[in-house]
């Protein structure tokens, strides 16, 4: 499945943004969907997830308690509401989905346990 990110921007230390991942023409039903970030000079690093019926969910410490990853009842978007922003924050995010599994949570959000992505969205916090 093709995935669209959208809803990056610039916005204040404390703010909030919401991302948007669609797949255009289809649903993300049946698909396990995860957000992931790569700062500058950094590496990609897996924020949150949800699995397809939601009986499991992901957030990186880093975020826990700030981010969100909720569907739409048609599952046809998946959202990452980011409260309380921080310059850390600052990266470009990719939405993820894949429909197979097994997922890897335990230790931190597996780049390879996803098939499909998007083209990724910045979001810049300034101080």
């Amino acid at each position: 499945v093709q995935l669209q990110a959208s809803g990056g921007g610039l916005v204040q230390v404390g703010g909030s943004l919401r991302l948007s991942c669609t797949a255009p023409g289809t649903t993300l039903r049946g698909y396990a969907v995860a957000w992931f970030r790569q700062a500058p000079g950094k590496g990609r690093e897996g924020v949150a997830f949800v699995s397809a019926f939601g009986s499991i969910s992901y957030y990186a410490d880093s975020v826990k308690g700030r981010f969100t990853l909720s569907r739409d009842a048609g599952k046809t978007t998946a959202y990452l509401q980011m409260n309380r922003l921080k310059p850390d924050d600052t990266a470009v995010y990719y939405c993820a989905a894949d429909s197979w599994g097994p997922y890897e949570t335990t230790s931190g959000l597996r780049e390879t346990d996803f098939r499909s992505w998007g083209q990724g969205t910045q979001v810049t916090v300034s101080s």
